[in-house]
């Protein structure tokens, strides 16, 4: 069993974040996951995840308050313990368009090996 307490989560950055503040709960270099890996993102009012796409499949997660994630020709609001898949290489933006912050959970399988 490998335990990891919120109070010892060590904050990581993720890159093309604004307004928000990571945690990483399982995976790299805080347990040893073998196929994916768990983070907690927090996003201010106004911040979110710029247009990406990465090559791996993720999960996210609400846990309180409420996020937009948009992808190529949709959009959805994400309250209090909704969820969503993205594939590998779909393309999304995260947005925290309320006044309240919103707290994410984000599970999501490590890059394909060069």
């Amino acid at each position: 069993m490998d335990v990891t307490r919120l109070s010892e989560a060590r904050p990581y950055e993720a890159p093309r974040h604004h307004g928000m503040r990571a945690l990483r709960l399982h995976g790299w270099d805080a347990s040893q996951t073998d196929a994916f890996w768990v983070g907690l993102s927090y996003f201010l009012p106004g911040g979110g995840a710029d247009w990406d796409a990465t090559a791996t499949e993720k999960v996210y997660v609400v846990i309180e308050g409420e996020v937009t994630v948009v992808t190529d020709g949709s959009e959805a609001v994400l309250g209090r313990l909704d969820s969503v898949h993205l594939k590998p290489g779909e393309s999304r933006a995260v947005e925290n368009r309320s006044n309240r912050p919103a707290t994410m959970l984000v599970l999501m399988t490590y890059p394909p090996k060069p």
